[in-house]
């Protein structure tokens, strides 16, 4: 009997597998893009978007953004429930109560509209600030 002792993680020389072979030949081929990879190069695209008279070179995730937000302003019920689910994530609001799929209450409403004001005050104010600046957004510069 040869002095290499058999056994578990210690498997015949003779099957073992040879210098440069593969455990698995048939597997994923090398540089094969998992959906995680080729979604964030796609939003990471950047698309022309125009925001009244403006024309702004962005990235297709920022355009999104904005289209949700901009629809939820306007009332869209599904955007704003999708927009505050994706705040929460993107947030890591773990403690974040579940936002119902049901229609407001009148104290919801009421926090609602408030805080559409107040975005729709700040955009206004950004929008300003940004005229100011030539409509050059620090972040967005190509």
């Amino acid at each position: 009997m040869s002095e290499y002792e058999i056994g578990y993680g210690r498997p015949p020389k003779k099957t073992r597998f040879k210098p440069g072979e593969s455990g698995n030949p048939k597997g994923r081929p090398k540089g094969t893009k998992n959906l995680k990879t080729d979604l964030i190069e796609e939003l990471r695209e950047r698309v022309n978007v125009r925001e009244g008279e403006k024309s702004l070179r962005v990235s297709k995730q920022r355009a999104f953004v904005k289209s949700l937000v901009t629809r939820g302003i306007r009332g869209d019920g599904r955007a704003s429930t999708s927009l505050l689910a994706l705040m929460a994530r993107a947030f890591d609001l773990a403690d974040a109560p579940e936002v119902p799929d049901g229609p407001l209450s009148g104290d919801e409403k009421e926090v609602y509209e408030a805080l559409v004001e107040r975005i729709v005050e700040e955009h206004a104010n950004q929008a300003g600030a940004d005229a100011d600046n030539g409509g050059a957004d620090e972040g967005e510069k190509s």
